[in-house]
């Protein structure tokens, strides 16, 4: 009987420790995102407290909304069919191919993935814009064109696919396929009927994650679109800084609200189909060198498409950031002219830097608490919820999120327009998720008995986390603070709205430079850039080192 209270006990212990795990993670969305994205839609949609939802109907009938709406569409479609085009081969080489040099090339093809949208929009316009490698050297042009973006989104997303896929195509018993082969299946039968369907689920995760990130996409597609193309992002952003129309920001806003929950709930369910549909190895025994010229020529084929897709525009951008003499670009950024910025742009690296660190230690305590809640075995349907409600930062307008900051936290007792937090807060917003998925897998893996044990001694949940979680998940914990404070260098959406102008950050500086005509300014969005890239592939080449196969695909 003793023991049964004491197992009553350590139960009810375990309730309270779930809701007091979550009440952060829970204000915290709801006062800093929730709140923000429901201000900006009623101020739209709300007048003199009188809902105009005929409005919606409004916008969805001008022809430009509608060739917006299709433009994202169609070329978040193709985007994500040229990434899976070519990165599945790729996936291919890293799951079933082992070489000299493979867990650098890994990091390398993790790179771009890391990078801020506004490097990546300025690496390729250093590729193929107005002075470019390939106006410079054939007279050729594509920023005007459909295809920088596209190209540009292949390059940010490769690693998506490779990682995905990959992860679970080196776990995957290559005997199956072998037995397919001896009674009597093709080469191609074999992997068509056995292999595909196991990979089917990563598949069409990775493909709804590519499909996310472009159909959301706003700094590739405002540095290389122009004013001809633009996305319901990048037209969130002109409606509402621009032409100052909160009502169709609302109506667009809502839209790919509406969008980005049907995939992330698509999203969830192939996950967790390719989590209890398979039988899988150890990924260590799956791979070896190649055989024979075609596995060779494949895993040559693969070398070209990284060198050519993924090394060469960060190397022109290198390069076109070295084009004044005497490194003449970087010591322009050490003086201000007035115009532009009101400090030196140089001033914007330790801007970043600060800001980032701070935005990691809010993303870190808020998901770290969310993933130790999401673990738990006795987590109900509401926690689970919630396990899909930390995805949407991800796909919400970042652009909403930050004008949201202006509107809604402007009167006490959160007054933060003039905090320097309010910039902190944006970015841990976007870090969280990745935070959690990177820390879920871990914490899943530790024995709840371990934990159980621990409370039936009398332990407090702080001291069981204390001792049973945090050895087995420190590893985890330093990648997902990584992770964090990649993402938070070169969030751009929501920054670009809130950034004091006498505390720009790289990315917003980046942008206003490439604004401005000149080719000093050019010059210098280089060589910003350039410094920014190098800080995220410093990151994730600590994080190579750090990561293990069970940390998560990211």
């Amino acid at each position: 009987m003793d023991l049964t209270r004491t197992e009553v006990v350590a139960r009810k212990r375990g309730v309270a420790a779930r809701f007091a795990l979550l009440a952060a993670p829970v204000a915290f969305f709801a006062v800093f995102f929730a709140y923000p994205v429901a201000a900006i839609v009623a101020r739209g949609l709300k007048t003199d407290g009188t809902w105009h939802l005929g409005r919606i109907g409004e916008v969805l009938a001008q022809s430009d909304v509608r060739h917006v709406l299709w433009f994202t569409t169609w070329q978040a479609l193709v985007s994500t069919a040229l990434t899976l085009i070519v990165a599945l081969p790729g996936a291919y080489v890293f799951a079933r191919f082992d070489f000299p040099g493979k867990h650098v090339l890994r990091a390398v093809v993790t790179v771009p993935f890391v990078l801020p949208t506004v490097v990546v929009g300025t690496a390729f316009l250093a590729l193929v814009g107005r002075g470019g490698l390939l106006d410079d050297l054939w007279g050729v042009r594509l920023d005007t064109t459909v295809w920088a973006i596209l190209l540009a989104h292949v390059f940010f997303n490769y690693a998506v696919v490779v990682r995905t896929v990959g992860g679970l195509w080196a776990q995957l018993d290559p005997r199956q396929e072998e037995a397919a082969r001896m009674l009597g299946a093709s080469q191609l039968k074999a992997w068509r009927q056995v292999t595909l369907p196991a990979l089917a689920p990563a598949v069409a995760a990775a493909a709804l994650m590519v499909f996310l990130f472009t159909f959301t996409s706003f700094g590739v597609v405002q540095i290389l679109g122009g004013p001809t193309f633009s996305t319901l992002e990048v037209e969130i952003y002109r409606q509402t800084s621009e032409i100052f129309d909160l009502s169709t920001a609302a109506v667009l806003t809502l839209i790919q609200f509406a969008a980005v929950g049907a995939i992330l709930a698509l999203h969830a369910w192939t996950v967790r189909r390719r989590e209890t549909a398979l039988r899988l190895v150890d990924a260590s025994v799956t791979a070896r060198r190649p055989r024979g010229a075609g596995q060779w020529a494949l895993l040559g084929g693969v070398l070209v498409t990284v060198a050519v897709l993924l090394v060469l525009p960060p190397a022109v951008l290198v390069q076109r950031s070295l084009g004044a003499p005497g490194f003449g670009y970087y010591r322009a950024l050490t003086s201000g002219d007035g115009g532009v910025f009101l400090v030196p742009p140089i001033e914007a690296i330790g801007n970043s830097l600060s800001y980032a660190g701070a935005a990691t230690l809010i993303a870190v305590v808020i998901g770290g608490l969310a993933a130790a809640a999401l673990t738990r075995r006795d987590a109900g349907r509401f926690v689970r919820g919630f396990d899909a409600l930390l995805m949407l930062p991800l796909g919400v307008s970042a652009v909403t999120v930050g004008f949201g900051f202006l509107i809604s936290l402007d009167e006490p007792p959160l007054d933060l327009r003039s905090s320097w937090i309010l910039v902190p807060l944006a970015q841990a917003l976007v870090g969280v998720p990745f935070v959690v998925r990177t820390m879920l897998p871990v914490l899943r893996a530790v024995d709840v008995r371990l934990r159980e044990a621990a409370s039936v001694l009398g332990a407090s949940p702080w001291r069981v986390w204390r001792e049973v979680d945090l050895p087995m998940v420190r590893r985890a914990l330093l990648i997902a603070a990584g992770f964090a404070f990649a993402v938070s260098l070169g969030e751009f959406g929501a920054t670009v709205f809130i950034a004091r102008p006498d505390n720009p950050t790289l990315p917003v500086a980046v942008a206003r430079l490439l604004g401005r005509p000149g080719d000093l300014n050019y010059g210098q969005a280089m060589a910003l850039s350039t410094i920014l890239m190098v800080v995220c592939a410093v990151a994730l080449l600590v994080l190579e080192r750090l990561r293990t196969d069970r940390t998560g695909e990211f």
